[in-house]
């Protein structure tokens, strides 16, 4: 299987870049996990719903351009499903034995994510109505996808 996550924004805390990378190894053994990196759009702080929108679509297509046609793709929204961890695994799971061997994780901007994108996903997920910062939900999705594939192959992880 192979499992990306789309970001928008480079990572810049070292902290966040080492733990990812610590997952990203712990799911070598497994599947193929990517990591990929868009821009975000530049902008000043305060911004109007046009410019807001504006800056989503921009993020999208360069979001959009990095998914494959086969791929199914998650887009981590507010109002997406909640998931438990081995609601996670078992969606993961379901999709590898149905024939998706790609799956695609976005996460947005600080201002979401353009409707082209989310029309794009074939299913929404929500960590919470808690807002995190989108840099911060890149570990810990990654950290969950590597749960998923411990909880899938029957492993033990720490509690």
């Amino acid at each position: 299987m192979f499992i990306q996550i789309i970001g928008v924004g480079k990572l810049k805390e070292k902290y966040l870049v080492l733990g990812i990378q610590e997952y990203a190894k712990r799911l070598t053994p497994y599947i193929k996990f990517q990591m990929v990196e868009v821009a975000d759009e530049k902008a000043p702080d305060t911004l109007s719903e046009a410019e807001v929108s504006i800056v989503k679509e921009r993020e999208g297509e360069r979001i959009l351009a990095h998914i494959k046609s086969e791929a199914h793709v998650v887009a981590l929204a507010i109002g997406g499903q909640l998931w438990s961890s081995e609601e996670l695994a078992a969606e993961i799971d379901k999709l590898g034995t149905y024939g998706t061997s790609h799956v695609v994780f976005v996460i947005g901007g600080s201002h979401g994510l353009s409707d082209g994108v989310l029309q794009r996903a074939q299913q929404k997920l929500s960590f919470g109505r808690m807002t995190l910062p989108h840099q911060l939900m890149r570990l810990v999705l990654t950290e969950q996808i590597y749960r998923a594939v411990k909880i899938n192959r029957g492993e033990p992880y720490h509690k």
